[in-house]
Parts: C-alpha cells; sequence; structure tokens
C-alpha cells in the first residue's frame, strides 16, 4: 500500500525536532504546490524554514518532475541546494541522483511533497522516509483535479480519510 510515513499540512510545519527523532540526516523536496504555489511564488516562511534546516545540519535537495528550473534555480543557488530537474517521478532516476550528491543512505532521507502517486509512491519504493503535505494551492486544470480526486478516493478506500 502506498501511504506516508507522516503528513503535515504545510512543509514548513516539519520541524528539525521531528526529523532528528526520525533519523532524517537529508531530505529531497519537491517542488510544485509544496515549495511553490501555482503563480510560482514561494510559500511563506520558506527561506527561513530552509535556512534552520540547514543551519541544523540537514541535507537539502530539489527534485522536480518539471522542466522549467529558472525560477528554482534562484531558490537553489540562495541556500546552495541541489537540484535535479525533469525526475520522472514515480521513477527513482533523479531520486536516486539527489541521494548520491548528498551522499546518504535512503533510509537517513526524507522526501517530502504532495502527491500519492509521485512523491509517497517513489519514498516508499526507494525506502526513504515519506512525508505527503496538502497542495500549496488547488489546481485548476481539469487533469489535476482528476489526479486530487482519484488521490482523494485512494486515502479513503486505504486510510480511512
Amino acid at each position: 500500500m502506498i501511504k506516508p510515513n507522516a503528513e503535515f499540512d504545510i512543509i514548513t510545519d516539519i520541524t528539525i525536532d521531528f526529523l532528528k527523532e526520525n533519523n532524517i540526516k537529508g531530505l529531497i523536496l519537491d517542488v510544485d504546490n509544496t515549495l511553490i504555489d501555482l503563480s510560482r511564488n514561494k510559500i511563506e516562511g520558506l527561506d527561513d524554514w530552509i535556512n534552520s534546516m540547514i543551519e541544523s545540519g540537514i541535507k537539502i535537495a530539489i527534485v522536480s518532475n518539471g522542466r522549467k528550473k529558472k525560477q528554482i534555480e534562484l531558490l537553489t543557488k540562495k541556500h546552495g541546494l541541489i537540484y535535479v530537474f525533469f525526475a520522472l517521478k514515480p521513477f527513482k532516476r533523479g531520486i536516486k541522483k539527489a541521494r548520491k550528491e548528498l551522499d546518504l543512505c535512503y533510509n537517513e532521507i526524507a522526501e517530502i511533497g504532495d502527491q500519492i502517486f509521485t512523491d509517497v509512491w517513489v519514498s516508499n519504493k526507494t525506502k526513504m522516509f515519506s512525508i505527503l503535505t496538502e497542495p500549496v494551492e488547488m489546481e485548476k486544470s481539469f487533469l489535476q483535479k482528476f489526479k486530487r480526486k482519484i488521490e482523494d478516493g485512494y486515502k479513503a478506500r486505504n486510510w480511512g480519510k
């Protein structure tokens, strides 16, 4: 069954203490609807959250299925983060590349994202700690709405939500 190890409303709710309690030394972060909204704006408090993670020794990589890297390059350069774009999640290619760059074992990494069938699935396949967040903003396209309905149905059937 595809199920996250933990769920949070928004990424900035995840604390250093929570990560340390779960033996997490590195993070792989999704981009769209996890770090930025549909208008490509960063979520409030993201820079401070990233800084606090880095200061506490947590390594961070950003992994996106997207092909547009300009917006995220600004964030990654500002904080010196690893970035893998066009990752093709739920396939492991992009995740393997990020893990190698982080120089950590899979079980020392948490993957954080807003989608069950990409982020949580690839986390579980690689034995990473999976954290599901709520989408920052509800999608407007038919395809995205349809995908969210499927995810909601999956949660209801398998997680009792």
